[in-house]
């Protein structure tokens, strides 16, 4: 089993964002200044160029900024608890462009109760972008919380938005 973990920076229009792998699958997504990025000596070797599932990675987040990518199809290897992983799976079933409070989420996955737990499984979520935390905003509307910056989920959101909106003006024409 390959363990060795690479990292590749790659630029996007929210700054930069470091790509983690561990040779099979995407391992981590971290903006600058991630609020619970992990010491940087457990990404293991920078590559200058991204190979292989950094590759792909970058090619994806690319897509994703610059030409309506709208999902993320990456092999994905979060480290986290089985509710945390229950967590990001739902959150991967928000549609892009759209949104869900925590206690919707909650509800989701059959917990109603469980809103600050899911709160807790969003902030610590490795993937950011290619597992949306970002869509997940508090009952009221209000944009709380990103690992990224609140400035950097507010842009995000209104990216998806208009990307969205675009897809729907086509789709009617």
């Amino acid at each position: 089993m390959n363990t060795t973990t690479h990292f590749v920076l790659t630029g996007t229009p929210i700054g930069d964002v470091t790509l983690v792998a561990n040779g099979r699958a995407v391992t981590g997504v971290y903006m600058q200044e991630h609020r619970h990025q992990p010491d940087a000596a457990l990404f293991g070797t920078r590559q200058e160029s991204a190979r292989g599932v950094l590759r792909r990675a970058a090619e994806q987040l690319n897509e994703y900024f610059h030409d309506g990518r709208r999902e993320f199809d990456l092999m994905l290897e979060p480290a986290g608890t089985e509710f945390q992983h229950g967590v990001w799976a739902r959150l991967r079933a928000i549609p892009y462009g759209q949104t869900r409070s925590y206690g919707q989420v909650a509800r989701e996955l059959g917990a109603p109760r469980s809103s600050r737990a899911v709160g807790m499984a969003n902030g610590r979520n490795p993937l950011s972008i290619v597992v949306p935390c970002h869509r997940v905003i508090g009952a009221n509307g209000a944009m709380t919380g990103f690992g990224g910056g609140v400035e950097r989920k507010i842009w995000l959101l209104q990216h998806e938005m208009e990307g969205a909106l675009s897809l729907e003006y086509v789709a009617r024409r």
